[in-house]
């Protein structure tokens, strides 16, 4: 079956036309190679997709540059030179947009300012005023993180200040421990050893006796050591 006429006109379909851009670049290319071949001609094929990606064909033992030279020796044209003369422009501008940022930051240093008028230096002044401004509500904001970040630490130091208290008085209170106590003597419940002083602690614990009185059946005798 015959395919029908492709109409010529843009391809819509992003997909269908990346497709077609690279079965027709390789068939163009491919008949520049075999003109090459059975003409000894010089071909230079310089393509762009849609996407911008280069794509090239240049004869065996040839440069797209020597071609270029041909082609102007033989037009009587310079190309290189007016692409020079424009990029020569356009450094010229960005060497004088160089040199104004140069003096501005010269002048904000308060330097090469006698060339100044009285309203040069108004404006140079009000523009300092401005970055001063703009510097200084950096500053508080930088100072106002610096504050909640802090508190935020505290408030965390606090809570786990208050979870030590509360671990603390639960201990504190719980009936199984208890000081040893001779007639209220405070001395007889401390025993120093090297200079260290330690306090005995008695836990108690179901069917002991203690005092006569039967309580448990057995204890634990535990040593604390005080710091002096």
């Amino acid at each position: 079956m015959a395919r029908g006429k492709i109409q010529i006109k843009r391809i819509e379909n992003s997909t269908n036309r990346q497709v077609t851009y690279s079965k027709r670049r390789n068939g163009l290319f491919k008949k520049a190679n075999e003109l090459t071949v059975l003409c000894d001609a010089k071909v230079s094929i310089i393509m762009f997709s849609s996407t911008g990606k280069l794509h090239e064909f240049i004869s065996p033992s040839t440069t797209t540059k020597q071609l270029f030279d041909q082609y102007q020796k033989t037009l009587g044209i310079d190309l290189w030179s007016s692409h020079y003369e424009r990029m020569q422009e356009n450094l010229k501008k960005l060497k004088e947009i160089n040199r104004k940022f140069r003096r501005e930051i010269r002048q904000r240093t308060g330097e090469s300012l006698n060339d100044l008028s009285y309203e040069d230096l108004l404006r140079l002044q009000e523009d300092m005023e401005i970055s001063l401004k703009i510097i200084r509500d950096r500053k508080y904001k930088v100072i106002g993180n610096q504050i909640e970040t802090y508190k935020k630490k505290l408030r965390n130091v606090e809570e786990i200040h208050r979870n030590l208290l509360h671990e603390f008085d639960i201990k504190g209170e719980d009936p199984h421990y208890g000081l040893v106590d001779n007639g209220g003597d405070y001395d007889s419940v401390l025993g120093f050893t090297g200079g260290a002083a330690s306090v005995l602690a008695l836990r108690l614990q179901p069917n002991m006796q203690l005092g006569g009185v039967h309580v448990g059946a057995g204890s634990d005798l535990t040593t604390f050591a005080l710091l002096e």
